[in-house]
């Protein structure tokens, strides 16, 4: 669903290979938020923005929609997408309930929710 000239980033993220496997460090002595956010069968979080803060998104699970500036993509589970602050965004299940990782750099604040369009009257 993305255009060649998509504007949705995948961020560089830290690798590193070890004898038993690996790892992936997505944040690094560096303020942030961590949490998984559960989008239930066929349901949207409100379309917005922030002032504050990016946020790096991570499908865990199939099914999930992401909104970036009004490009939609339907991520295969792992991938990971950069939203900058400014940047409209949302997400959302295409059927199945979904999890996506989402991790919040700078300052985190839930005031910091500029609701554009919401589907449960929070506008």
């Amino acid at each position: 669903m993305t255009s060649p000239t998509s504007r949705i980033d995948e961020p560089e993220i830290y690798t590193e290979q070890r004898p038993w496997g690996g790892f992936e460090r997505f944040t690094w002595n560096e303020q942030s938020t961590v949490k998984i956010i559960h989008v239930a069968p066929g349901q949207r979080l409100s379309l917005q923005r922030h002032r504050h803060r990016d946020e790096l998104w991570v499908a865990l699970d199939p099914g999930a929609v992401f909104e970036i500036d009004g490009e939609k993509i339907e991520p295969e589970v792992g991938r990971r997408v950069m939203i900058r602050a400014g940047q409209t965004h949302r997400m959302s299940s295409s059927g199945p309930a979904v999890r996506v990782l989402e991790i919040a750099f700078g300052h985190f604040d839930e005031d910091d929710i500029e609701r554009l369009e919401d589907s449960y009257g929070r506008v």
